[in-house]
């Protein structure tokens, strides 16, 4: 069975090849590989068979097609500094025809039998003069690709306001839905500079930890249930899902915070909600409407 690595591209893109013609390799090797649209260079990542077996890699088709010569990384330095000239150029036809756009970034082909210019725009743009400008300037094939602002997030790379690398430019294979909703479930600030990431939309961050605080919320009591204790009856005044404790208030109008472990059993239910006086259904008697039974 041919060896499968794990090859880290141009920007933030990493991807799996096999190696069946043996070729011996170490890590942070400079190799070249099968591409979409030809050869690609890029670095060797990760080898071990058990890690590559943890990712999960699926069907590996592309290959390894040898290792990175020094003709290969002269190759690579000169389509660095073309990018950088077509960057430019391009930035200046844009300006010139008025082209509401804006150009991310500019990927040229190994063997330069293709440039790739990635834009966003909010709405379509005709670009077809744009297309000729390039082709006449570069004499190669040109292709204009829009993308969204998480696409150009994810290439451009950078750091979110955790400190670290963006995850869509690191870890995450796809993009999610992100909701208003999501925020408010964890109650977070609806500041929309404290809640939006580098690309302008709300953080994929968001929902990692969804499912805890929906879990934490589904047992807690809710807001104006009032419990029964060894020291009187105290009504919910507000709940903390993360750290899953409950704030309450007493006869006298003191606040108290009390531990999920330490409240009394539940289901819990408002006040109002169930007059029947007992819990639901094989939840045992309550002491009050509604209410869990005292402890003591």
């Amino acid at each position: 069975m041919s060896e499968i690595i794990q090859v880290s591209l141009r920007g933030s893109r990493r991807e799996f090849f096999v190696n069946p013609r043996q070729i011996w390799l170490r890590l942070r090797d400079r190799v070249v590989v099968q591409g979409e649209h030809g050869e690609m260079l890029g670095t060797v990542l990760l080898k071990d068979p058990m890690l590559i077996e943890l990712k999960r890699p699926g069907p590996v088709t592309r290959e390894v097609i040898r290792k990175a010569e020094e003709e290969d990384l002269d190759q690579d330095d000169k389509n660095g500094k073309l990018e950088e000239e077509a960057y430019e150029y391009c930035q200046k036809r844009i300006a010139a025809r008025e082209l509401k756009m804006e150009l991310s970034e500019v990927e040229v082909a190994f063997r330069r039998n293709r440039m790739t210019f990635f834009f966003t725009a909010e709405q379509r743009v005709d670009f077809r003069e744009l297309v000729k400008d390039l082709a006449s300037k570069f004499q190669t094939r040109i292709e204009l690709r829009q993308i969204g602002v998480r696409d150009q997030a994810k290439r451009v790379d950078g750091c979110g306001p955790c400190g670290r690398a963006f995850c869509c430019s690191t870890w995450m294979k796809s993009f999610h839905p992100v909701t208003l909703k999501m925020a408010r479930e964890q109650n977070l600030s609806l500041n929309p500079t404290k809640i939006s990431g580098a690309c302008g939309r709300l953080m994929c961050c968001l929902s990692y930890e969804l499912a805890q605080y929906r879990d934490s919320a589904a047992k807690m009591p809710p807001v104006g249930t009032k419990i029964s204790t060894g020291k009187g009856t105290v009504t919910v005044t507000r709940t903390e899902s993360y750290s899953e404790t409950v704030w309450v208030r007493d006869d006298e109008g003191a606040e108290h915070k009390i531990a999920y472990d330490e409240m009394p059993p539940g289901p819990y239910h408002k006040c109002g909600d169930c007059s029947c006086g007992k819990k639901k259904p094989g939840g045992g008697e309550a002491a009050a409407e509604g209410e869990a039974p005292p402890q003591g």
